[in-house]
């Protein structure tokens, strides 16, 4: 079975400003963009990944993005990040409506494809399912198939928000890549310990050499 990816990518102006204490404002618009890339790219390095849909309004995210092979959907200015997913949805069932779709968060930048592969084939159980961050609070992957609404609440407390909509959390072991999302200074090392993908580390070798 194959699905289309929705991400979600903030303006990187505005990206990750829990990073502050890692990486100064200077620095943290190319990481988030690192994050975005990395996380694209291996999703669409998963063989059960038909297509990638990136929502934003940033106009360099969505040109490096696009260059990997993601298609584009212009968000729309003031939604906020659940209406955006939704949009994101809609505009990709329009085109493929036999196909399941998943948002998956744009900074997961040790994103494996063979652990994403994993979820997928879980998520393609239920109806609806999502897998929770590395926190246990968050959520980084809401599926939904064919004819079920995606019904995005993300945001605070994610994880209880999704599982009382009705969405099916996925209990899986050894999907670590697909649950380090990357918010603190803390997420970072820990994503960092995983492996990150080649654009993530050469900025991130960049924050390690500026603090020695």
């Amino acid at each position: 079975m194959q699905w289309t990816l929705v991400v979600p990518v903030k303006p990187l102006a505005r990206a990750k400003s829990r990073l502050a204490d890692t990486a100064h404002d200077g620095v943290r618009p190319g990481l988030a963009l690192a994050f975005a890339q990395d996380t694209v790219a291996a999703a669409l390095a998963c063989p059960e990944v038909a297509d990638v849909a990136v929502v934003t309004d940033d106009a360099r995210a969505g040109r490096e993005l696009a260059g990997l092979g993601a298609g584009v959907v212009a968000d729309e200015p003031g939604g906020g990040l659940n209406a955006d997913l939704a949009l994101g949805a809609a505009v990709v069932r329009a085109g493929r409506p036999a196909l399941p779709v998943a948002a998956l968060n744009a900074d997961l930048p040790a994103l494996r494809p063979a652990e994403l592969t994993r979820v997928l084939a879980a998520a393609a159980e239920f109806p609806r399912a999502f897998l929770a961050d590395a926190a246990g609070i968050g959520t980084t992957l809401l599926a939904a198939m064919p004819g079920r609404e995606l019904a995005p609440a993300f945001g605070t407390d994610s994880r209880a928000r999704h599982r009382a909509s009705g969405a099916v959390e996925l209990r899986l072991d050894e999907v670590d890549s697909v649950r380090q999302d990357v918010d603190t200074g803390g997420d970072l090392r820990a994503a960092l310990t995983l492996g990150v993908g080649p654009r993530t580390a050469a900025v991130a070798a960049r924050l390690l050499i500026a603090g020695q």
